[in-house]
This record gives C-alpha cells, structure tokens and sequence, in this order.
C-alpha cells in the first residue's frame, strides 16, 4: 500500500491558502522547485485541481507567497534577535546578532531561504526584492491575481524590509558620517558573509556533525562573523588600500 502523504488531511475549511502552503513547502523539500505544482499540492491536501486557483493564479504566485511568509519570519527572527543583545550602545554587536540569526534562520527554514533566492521567481534584482520584502504577512491577500508578471513589488505589503533592516545596522555600526554608497557596500558585505555560510551548511559543504545542533550552528556563525567581519568593523580601519607603484618598479 502505498503510504499516505503527511500533508493529506490537513485541510479544514476556510485554510485552504495555508494548507497549499504547507503542502507547497512540503513538496518542495522532497522535490526541489522544479517538483513544485498547484496540482500535486491540491492532490496533497484531498481538493480539486482548481480549488489552488482561487489563491494562487500559478506556481509562480505560490512561490512569491513561501516568499513573503519566508520575509516575515526573517525580519522578525533579526530583530529579535537585535533586541536581545544586551548591551544597546554596541551597533557591532546587533549586527552580529543579525547575522547569526541569518544563519539560524537559513537552517531552520531551508524551504523559505531557498524559494526567497531562487531565480524561480526571476526577480531583476534580489536586493529590490529584500528592500520591497513585508515586515508582516497579517492580512495578506489572495495571490490569486499575481501571475508571471508580477515583479519585485508583488513582495512588498510593508513599509520596511530585510535590505533595509540590515542597513540600518550597519549604519549604526559605521557612524553618521560614513555616505550612501559606502554604507551599501558595507551592508552588502555584511550580507555577503551570512549568506554565504548558510549556503554552505545547506549544499552539505560543511560536515553534518559540525552543525546539527541549533547551538552548533550558533556558534560556527558567530566565530565565522566575528573573526572575519567584527575585528575589521571595530578597529575602525577600512579595507587594505592598494599601494601605489614607485616609479622604480614600473
């Protein structure tokens, strides 16, 4: 017999948008994006083929949903965890914060961080798409009218983002007089750092037994963060600058 998928069953009248999304996220850890359909999801939670079509106009309008709801939790896993460091008046300590919980956030949601960076949802930039990304999902509407057209701003539902939560941190941490563009780039490599080492621990490039606790994957992220971004940050000295060539050596 063949067995039952775990998400069958789960639907209870007037969830039918939260149960396709369970069952989305669901079908894709088993199967990768390219496994994902409106019609397998339906199947999953006991509905007709066209009962998805009344939230979701296609597969690309439920990714953008895993999408929102993965933005959602990841800004408020950061500022949580920016709120909790002890001492307010450390700006380099809430961007460590920060970036821990990236990771943290990475691991214990794959699904979400996935889908939120998939070229899937072929946004022209990953950046608008965090700067437009909802701080909340309450009261989100049905996506039942955000096709394959629908851009960066189909994420959008709030008046701040990830992108920009993570640049006001590091504003902090570079001070008042530091400009625009140079706060961008240093948000960016912030980014970079993080997202990097969460890439790492879910393509399997770092050993299982390093992090498969969520307190080993706190404190690989936190010696990583610390050791290649925080001493840098605080010592108040900019990137190596490129020596000049004395004229003897050209």
């Amino acid at each position: 017999m063949a067995r039952r998928s775990s998400s069958k069953g789960r639907y209870h009248h007037g969830e039918l948008r939260t149960a396709l999304l369970e069952a989305a996220i669901e079908l894709i850890a088993e199967r990768g994006l390219q496994g994902l359909s409106l019609r397998e999801c339906a199947r999953r939670i006991g509905v007709s083929h066209a009962a998805p079509y009344r939230h979701f106009a296609d597969k690309r309008a439920l990714l953008l949903a895993i999408a929102r709801q993965g933005f959602t939790i990841f800004v408020e896993m950061g500022r949580a965890a920016m709120a909790a460091v002890a001492d307010e008046d450390d700006p380099q300590a809430r961007l460590d914060a920060y970036g821990v919980s990236y990771v943290r956030f990475a691991v214990d949601h794959p699904v979400h961080f996935r889908v939120m960076f998939s070229a899937e949802l072929d946004e022209p930039s990953t950046i608008e798409a965090l700067d437009d990304a909802v701080r909340c999902e309450q009261g989100a509407g049905d996506e039942a009218g955000a096709g394959a057209g629908a851009g960066a701003s189909a994420l959008a539902d709030g008046d701040a983002g990830a992108f920009a939560l993570l640049v006001e941190a590091t504003q902090a941490v570079l001070g008042e007089d530091v400009d625009e563009a140079a706060g961008l780039v240093a948000a960016l490599a912030a980014w970079s750092l993080p997202h990097g080492l969460a890439m790492l621990i879910l393509d399997g490039r770092i050993p299982a037994e390093q992090v498969s606790t969520p307190g080993q994957v706190e404190a690989l992220a936190r010696t990583v963060i610390e050791q290649w971004r925080g001493p840098l940050a605080r010592s108040g000295d900019g990137p190596p600058r490129r020596r000049k060539r004395s004229r003897s050596s050209r």
